[in-house]
């Protein structure tokens, strides 16, 4: 296009050099002008040629990098619609799971309160039927409170102390009189308590056993008298045997340090222990 448009130029000014042989000053310096003036025109529209050419070629490069960085926001777009498509879903299936989760949790809540119920119900009828039974051997027993007999409750169970004189002469394993009287009120009691566990524990003071025969220390005197308490509840006072256990506790568990005559008097014990059954309760625990 350049070169067509240098060429008509220059053909113009040619013809009309050649068609005018004799030319006026004026005319020649005219043609001159105009001459200068097509050169200026031509110049000017072949800088204003490549200037457009260099336009096209960076608009051209522009649009491909705005393509370029298009098609990359389109992928970053796609990916992103993706990862919330995703997490979304992934969103909905975690809320369900918690949902499934927490209600779980809450019929177990219900279930493990429920439990609470029945098992507060449970040891507050024991305190109860503790508390009864403490009432009424405390009656049936008041004659004796003097020769240091004592009722009292600890840990939901009802503790009876004789002491050694109330039930046994010194050093002896055979109950005496007075103790046959204490332990058939007791009886009397006791088999109006089906419900009722009986633990009879021997304990004694920390000297020394002399001169007793076959009874060889404390841990058999604290034995055989346990034991034989057991068998006048059982086999004479008929009290059933499969509720009762007899035990030797020794000189071990003694109620007061063993330094003075008074001290080991109360030491030298019997102690029958009575415990509510609560089979209620422990499967209630083991649910």
């Amino acid at each position: 296009m350049k070169n067509a448009f240098f060429a008509l130029a220059l053909f113009l000014i040619t013809s009309t050099i050649t068609s005018c042989v004799i030319l006026s000053p004026k005319k020649y310096k005219a043609l001159l002008a105009k001459q200068d003036s097509l050169n200026s025109t031509l110049t000017e529209a072949q800088l204003n040629g490549e200037s457009l050419e260099q336009r096209i070629t960076r608009l051209r490069k522009d649009t491909s990098d705005l393509n370029s960085q298009l098609n990359d926001l389109r992928t970053q777009h796609n990916e992103m619609e993706a990862n919330y498509a995703k997490l979304r879903n992934n969103s909905s299936a975690e809320i369900n799971k918690l949902s499934g989760n927490l209600n779980k949790l809450s019929d177990d809540l219900k279930k493990r309160e429920q439990r609470l119920k029945e098992v507060e119900e449970i040891l507050r009828k024991r305190d109860e039927a503790t508390n009864q039974l403490k009432a009424k051997l405390q009656e049936a027993l008041l004659g004796f409170t003097k020769n240091g007999l004592t009722v009292e409750i600890k840990n939901g169970k009802v503790y009876v102390s004789l002491t050694d004189k109330l039930l046994f002469p010194s050093g002896s394993i055979i109950i005496d009189e007075k103790g046959k009287q204490a332990l058939t009120q007791l009886a009397t009691v006791l088999k109006q308590q089906p419900e009722i566990n009986i633990a009879v524990e021997g304990h004694t003071d920390s000297q020394k056993i002399n001169n007793l025969g076959q009874i060889k220390d404390n841990w058999d005197l604290s034995v055989l008298r346990s034991t034989s308490v057991v068998r006048f509840l059982t086999e004479e006072q008929k009290v059933e045997s499969v509720r009762m256990t007899a035990t030797g506790k020794g000189q071990y568990q003694p109620l007061n340090p063993n330094t003075s005559a008074e001290n080991r008097s109360k030491n030298r014990r019997i102690e029958i222990v009575l415990s509510p059954k609560l089979d209620e309760l422990y499967d209630l625990i083991k649910q």
